[in-house]
């Protein structure tokens, strides 16, 4: 043959094509391009978590011209939510068994396509099924991107500054669509943030073929037969899973406690979804054990530090997602800050997200995963306590601007070595479905955190505006009983009751981000309690079979 030997064993030929690998082990598609694949790669992510946050901005101009009641208004965000969150588990799987380019390339068609679709919406219920179409292409692109990313890189210096680059993507993305949501409201229209996606997403598609290998469809066997890499879809278990998630991710949107304290709990359409979820999931669970095409094989969980890994994603994205929400209704409300200011006050959390996550690609190599990990909890937990003194009278230098610094810090250095070990030693047939598995755990963590810290930050708000009122209202009276009726404007009394609110807020928020630093303290117990990987276990070792 004409082709080189490569360092596994196998045969590369000549200009980076995919080969097959002559020891029988399933080989590492290559790339001609891994610059143009990394630009490729994290331009798909970062589109995908952008329109997490840059919709919401939007929201008040789409009630308005769409006519959206207030309960209505929010499907613009659950209808993107639930089909995303419920099908990222079948979305990684499809693109382990149909080929991952090609899959990568049908979801940012499918996600451009839908944003195109929601941008000339006329109606309600044309937006609704644009987003939850959305939703769908980004429920294929999101864990293909990743899977991608270590089936193109190999383990070792150049993975770890590709998912480096990746973690900067996936967490400095939502504090981005702010910006960029505030930008396009402000000076275009609500329809250019879904507009925006398309020639993203026609680039990305263009380019991809170009950038990024075809998978080989076959192996050589030990035996030096060639079979097919390609499984067979599980039915059941896509079904069974897709409505879990879904189920579960419904309920838990549906459950927080709302702006005027009453708890949603124990609403009928909450614990019939969330007995559901319960239900469909255990029958996913047993599915799987038993299935010979699992969609998703319980042998992806035997390994202690992935196990643990997904736990952790689990309380980033609960403590994470929580913490955006509550924030910006803050500095917009209380403060009384503008969509575009929003995002220009984020703007040093990307700043500092994005350096962080490239000095934790430099010092895995030299100080391990572990030490990263147990440093960005411990900094992310101090940071978002810090977070949680903040109230009415802070100022944006003194009360917010430090602790979004620490927490961003924090966050920067954590996520890539939470990524880097969840797909450590994943067989590349497997990559799909733990790329999947790492997705869904920030998905339903969102999920967990915007139910929980509403709960608890709208019930102390509803508490603190009530008895804030009826002291005023005591004291008012004692004044008048004592002789000195107070004699207050419209304007006076107007300006009480948004101090009254105003307060209310800062008091209750600030319980919502107590109860985030304390999910970023678990991740910080999971870490030391579970996480056993060694420096040398990130150094360009291969996958092992049943790893």
């Amino acid at each position: 043959m004409s082709g080189r030997t490569s360092p596994g064993g196998g045969t590369a030929a000549p200009g980076g094509t995919a080969v097959i690998d002559d020891i029988g082990g399933p080989s590492r598609p290559a790339s001609r391009h891994l610059g143009l694949a990394l630009l490729v790669i994290a331009t798909a992510q970062l589109m995908v978590v952008l329109d997490a946050t840059i919709v919401n901005v939007a929201l008040p101009d789409i009630q308005k011209a769409l006519g959206f009641s207030g309960t209505g208004l929010e499907w613009v965000v659950n209808a993107y939510a639930l089909t995303f969150g419920g099908l990222l588990l079948l979305g990684g799987r499809a693109g382990d068994i149909l080929g991952r380019r090609r899959v990568f390339i049908g979801g940012i068609v499918l996600f451009s396509v839908a944003s195109l679709l929601g941008g000339f919406a006329t109606s309600e219920a044309w937006l609704l099924a644009a987003r939850a179409l959305q939703g769908v292409g980004g429920a294929i692109v999101a864990p293909t991107a990743l899977a991608l990313v270590t089936t193109t890189f190999p383990e070792g210096p150049p993975r770890n500054r590709a998912m480096g680059v990746y973690s900067a993507m996936s967490i400095g993305g939502a504090a981005v669509g702010l910006l960029a949501g505030g930008i396009l409201t402000t000076y275009l229209s609500w329809r250019w943030v879904l507009f925006v996606n398309v020639p993203i997403g026609v680039v990305v598609a263009l380019l991809a073929p170009r950038a990024i290998a075809a998978a080989p469809p076959r192996e050589v066997t030990a035996a030096g037969h060639r079979r097919s890499r390609r499984g067979s879809f599980d039915i059941p278990g896509a079904i069974t899973s897709t409505l879990g998630l879904a189920a579960l991710v419904y309920g838990l949107s549906s459950a927080a406690t709302s702006a005027n304290g009453v708890s949603h709990w124990g609403d009928t359409k909450v614990i019939v979804s969330l007995v559901a979820a319960v239900v469909l999931l255990a029958g996913f669970l047993i599915i799987e054990s038993r299935s010979k095409h699992a969609l998703m094989p319980l042998r992806i969980f035997k390994n202690r530090n992935r196990s643990g890994a997904y736990l952790i994603m689990l309380c980033v994205g609960t403590a994470m997602f929580g913490m955006f929400f509550f924030l910006t209704i803050f500095v917009q409300t209380v403060w009384g800050y503008s969509a575009l200011k929003t995002g220009i006050a984020y703007l040093p959390m990307v700043a500092t997200i994005m350096v962080m996550a490239g000095l934790s690609a430099q010092l895995v190599p030299k100080i391990g995963a572990r030490p990263l990990l147990l440093a960005g909890s411990a900094i992310g937990t101090g940071g978002m306590f810090w977070l949680s003194r903040i109230n009415e009278h802070s100022t944006y230098a003194g009360g917010l601007l430090g602790p979004l610094i620490v927490t961003a810090a924090g966050l920067g250095v954590l996520f890539m070595p939470i990524t880097l070990i969840a797909l450590s030693k994943v067989q590349d047939q497997d990559s799909g479905l733990a790329s999947s598995l790492l997705n869904t755990g920030q998905q339903v963590g969102g999920s967990i955190g915007l139910a929980v810290l509403g709960t608890v930050a709208w019930t102390v708000v509803a508490n603190t505006a009530r008895n804030s009122a009826a002291h005023a209202k005591a004291a008012a009276e004692a004044a008048a009983r004592a002789g000195h009726p107070l004699h207050e404007s419209a304007a006076q009394i107007a300006s009480a009751k948004t101090a009254i609110y105003n307060h209310a807020l800062s008091v209750g928020f600030s319980r919502g981000f107590e109860v985030s630093a304390l999910i970023a303290l678990i991740a910080l117990i999971v870490t030391i309690a579970m996480i056993r990987v060694k420096r040398e276990d990130l150094a360009g070792v291969q996958a092992m079979p049943g790893a």
